[in-house]
């Protein structure tokens, strides 16, 4: 998969990826997939990369009707690179996507960087 981030300047620091899912597979996406993916991330030596937010959608308040995601996700990467050197490894296709592919109906990501205000 590749991945172009043309907005994104290299060394910016950590990015927040919203991860909006719909499962085919509940179980298989938080027994099989999140242990693979941490895996991946452990033998990439990337270190830093953090869940901070896992919650469920209880009601779709400013969507389309269609739209049903069963949660969110909120992971923090140390920057848009290291997110991208996971996301574009074959260790990653190899070891972890199938395993996401079969645990999720739909996902939806969004690349965003905290504001402080």
């Amino acid at each position: 998969m590749k991945i172009t981030l043309p907005n994104i300047e290299s060394g910016q620091g950590p990015v927040l990826m919203l991860n909006m899912i719909r499962f085919r597979d509940k179980k298989i996406y938080f027994e099989q997939y999140l242990p693979a993916f941490n895996q991946v991330v452990q033998q990439l030596g990337i270190e830093g990369v953090t869940v901070k937010l896992v919650s469920e959608v209880v009601a779709n308040i400013m969507a389309d009707e269609d739209e049903k995601w069963d949660e969110i996700v909120v992971v923090e990467y140390p920057s848009a690179e290291a997110f991208l050197t996971i996301a574009q490894s074959e260790i990653y296709h190899e070891i972890a996507n199938p395993l996401r592919e079969a645990g999720t109906a739909e996902l939806k990501l969004f690349m965003t960087r905290k504001i402080d205000f």
